[in-house]
């Protein structure tokens, strides 16, 4: 599991990266990408921590 959460967070920082070195292209696109980008890393590790919390489901 706490691979699984590695993974993301790497995945993430590379995908922030990406998106910062690239805004001058993006323009106006930077800040529904940075928003959905926060919201997917939010709720993916919400449900990778509820999983942890609860073994037996």
């Amino acid at each position: 599991m706490k691979l699984k959460i590695l993974l993301i967070l790497l995945l993430t920082l590379a995908a922030a990266g990406a998106l910062f070195h690239f805004k001058t292209h993006l323009g106006l696109f930077v800040l529904p990408l940075f928003m959905g980008l926060v919201v997917f890393v939010t709720l993916w590790l919400y449900k990778l921590l509820s999983q942890d919390e609860n073994p037996e489901q």
